[in-house]
């Protein structure tokens, strides 16, 4: 018996260690490192809002100082190697017995510098543009150099070892055959265009970070420590506790509200699969699959609008439009697929022949909201300035925390008044949790900072005549077939993916690949008809599989975090949980050649009400497809019949322009909405043999 409680499972800790992998501050800094990572942190929070407000920078410093504290944070808090507990005494000396040392000290100063460089010479180095002297170049390979060390401890080795290969390639160009040769770039032009200007690693991406991403990760962070997490998973379970496979039915809502917020599916998993995936499984649920639908779940969180994945304002960037053009742009697919995985749950739930909670079990409705009502405060001002006002991304989360920083100071105030206590011990608590949620949020960056810098030195790679030579080169791999060229863009993005973070593994294939779909797509024609891809949609692509990668074995980090917490095998989550996410892969397919479906150029809410019902009900259908039951166990016919609707809901014109023009391509969704109907009338008819599950005792 104690063995048994010595090896359950302890929510807390899992949560800390999988977040810090995640966001790789995982040192074990203590006493004067401590106080000066949160001393950091809170400065570069200061410093971060006070550029979005009221002090004007040059962008270009704003992308240097924003580099100078990640990469700072990161050699302070994660020691250069890691050594075994049978280590040898020496052994753990050199390998500075798993904390950082005084040589992490000299390495976090010299990174600060390289990284600021640019400020403290800015007007020396723009009159001498392209002409660097001995100096420059010296501080620039530095910071190339701890740059790609700096990016190794926090993310591991994958992205690092990307960035060398991009720059051998630059060096040999001139030296490899001739499918693969170019005309390659010299040292001081390299070194100047990496760390000088803003075409390597003050790039785009790292813009986006300093800009954007930042100030979006510390609105997450700030609400989660002011209690929101826990509060909108409460609401899911009370909303939904009560339905077949209620518990993995609040999972999934729980995700969608939380990953609206975070951004993260690691972030995800351990916020709300520490109380979801427990619940699922005394309902009922497999470990396996429990683990699974939670990551499913909050693997799409970086889909759902208004936050995302960093990667989104990326796309808004490249796209040149306004981060809401983005949200509209994913919001149909994030939230359809979120409806599927709805549906998963449920047909799992069937198979299983469960039941839902009864009403003893679940929390007072009224009580929750009336805990937590005020978060809808920041979210919905969030929203409103994005939508109604449409105001900048930057401006509405800075309008945003700014009210959810009132809510953290105020809301101890408050209550100290209503119970009688010293209002001015809550005003203290207040201030300090406010104070410790900002350098929460600058310590969670680290890793998202480190990855854009990094991946700004593939960027700038690739804009040194590198990309012309690699995108002629898929085209030629592609044979000049689209189809190919998706499957190829699928299959390296999810490869990728194993190693990368989300944001890099989408700036690789977006540079690579997307210029590429467009120009071969605008060649297709579809039954007479030119296929022109917006931009937009060829970027979508690249984040969505991307995000999938999340969950993808052998590797998907967002399965592993699952399956810690559900006592699962790893590979069997990530298994499992990538064919509940193969709802989510269809639709980039789909949407690259059915634009409705991102609304391009579509600005009627019914009309978009009404493609959103179609592509609900066209995952729907690939769901049942792919799990082998609708509301009964599929026939061959049955499956044949989910196959052709899931095309007709998803993409009409597929199936009606053999027949109809283009613009009456609406008569497919009809075709399958009543293809739909008669599958429900024949499965209905059929007696189901699964035996009812007796709802568990909680004890």
């Amino acid at each position: 018996m104690k063995q048994k409680k010595e090896s359950a499972f302890k929510p807390n800790s899992y949560r800390e260690e999988l977040l810090k992998v995640e966001h790789g501050l995982r040192g074990e800094g203590s006493g004067f490192t401590q106080n000066l990572t949160l001393l950091i942190g809170l400065s570069w929070s200061l410093f971060q809002l006070a550029s979005a407000s009221f002090i004007l920078i040059d962008s270009i410093f704003v992308r240097a100082i924003h580099l100078t504290f990640a990469i700072s944070l990161v050699y302070l808090n994660i020691p250069m190697l890691k050594h075994g507990d049978d280590a040898r005494w020496d052994q753990r000396i050199m390998l500075a017995m798993n904390r950082v040392t005084i040589l992490d000290y000299v390495f976090a100063i010299f990174a600060a510098f390289s990284a600021l460089y640019i400020v403290l010479d800015y007007l020396g180095i723009a009159s001498r543009a392209g002409m660097p002297i001995p100096r420059d170049m010296i501080f620039g390979f530095m910071l190339i150099v701890l740059l790609l060390e700096a990016t190794r401890r926090v993310i591991g080795p994958a992205l690092p070892v990307i960035a060398i290969v991009f720059i051998a390639y630059v060096f040999s160009g001139p030296y490899l055959p001739d499918f693969m040769a170019f005309k390659g770039a010299s040292l001081t032009r390299f070194i100047s265009q990496m760390t000088m200007d803003s075409e390597g690693i003050y790039g785009v991406p790292l813009h986006v970070s300093a800009s954007v991403v930042f100030l979006f990760v510390l609105f997450g962070t700030m609400l989660e420590r002011a209690g929101g997490g826990e509060f909108f998973i409460q609401l899911a379970i009370v909303g939904l506790g009560r339905f077949r496979g209620g518990a993995a039915k609040a999972a999934v809502l729980g995700s969608a509200l939380t990953g609206m917020i975070s951004g993260s599916s690691i972030a995800n998993v351990v916020t709300t699969g520490t109380f979801t995936i427990p619940l699922m499984k005394k309902m009922g649920y497999p470990a396996t699959k429990a683990a699974a639908i939670e990551v499913a779940a909050s693997t799409n969180g970086q889909l759902a609008p208004p936050v995302m994945g960093a990667a989104a304002f990326i796309i808004a960037e490249y796209v040149n439009v306004p981060y809401i053009e983005v949200a509209k742009a994913a919001a149909i697919p994030a939230f359809a697929s979120y409806m599927a995985l709805l549906w998963i749950t449920h047909v799992e739930a069937c198979k299983l022949g469960m039941q839902g909670l009864p009403k003893s079990m679940l929390p007072s409705m009224k009580e929750t909201i009336r805990s937590g009502w005020h978060f809808f405060i920041p979210i919905g001002m969030l929203l409103y300035e994005l939508v109604v006002l449409q105001h900048s991304a930057e401006l509405s989360v800075f309008r945003a925390i700014a009210v959810l920083s009132i809510m953290m100071i105020g809301q101890p105030i408050i209550r100290a008044r209503l119970s009688g206590e010293s209002v001015w011990a809550a005003t203290k608590m207040g201030i300090k949790s406010w104070f410790l949620s900002l350098s929460a949020g600058a310590t969670n960056m680290a890793g998202v900072a480190l990855a854009t810098a990094c991946a700004g030195i593939i960027v700038g790679c690739v804009s040194l005549g590198l990309g012309q030579q690699i995108t002629s080169f898929i085209e030629v791999l592609s044979m000049g077939n689209i189809m190919l060229l998706l499957a190829i863009t699928a299959i390296a993005s999810l490869l990728l993916g194993m190693g990368l973070p989300t944001t890099a593994n989408y700036i690789i294939m977006a540079s690579l690949t997307a210029p590429v779909l467009v120009r071969l797509a605008s060649s297709v024609e579809i039954h007479g008809v030119d296929l022109v891809v917006p931009l937009m949609a060829a970027h979508l692509y690249c984040f969505y599989f991307g995000i999938l990668a999340d969950d993808t074995p052998p590797v998907g980090l967002a399965a592993y975090a699952g399956a810690a917490i559900a006592g699962a095998s790893p590979i069997a989550t990530g298994i499992q949980g990538f064919l509940y996410d193969i709802r989510t892969a269809i639709l980039p397919l789909m949407f690259f050649f059915n634009h409705d479906i991102i609304l391009w150029n579509i600005d009627s809410l019914p009309l978009g009400l009404f493609i959103f019902a179609m592509t609900v009900l066209g995952c729907v259908c690939f769901a049942s497809l792919v799990q082998g039951w609708f509301i009964n166990k599929n026939t061959l016919f049955e499956t044949l019949i989910l196959a052709f609707n899931t095309v007709c809901l998803l993409n009409p014109f597929f199936i009606t322009g053999f027949f109809l023009p283009h613009d009456q391509r609406f008569w497919g969704y009809a075709l399958g909405v009543a293809l739909m109907g008669l599958l429900y009338l024949l499965q209905r008819k059929r007696p189901v043999t699964v035996k009812p599950l007796k709802v568990p005792r909680f004890v």
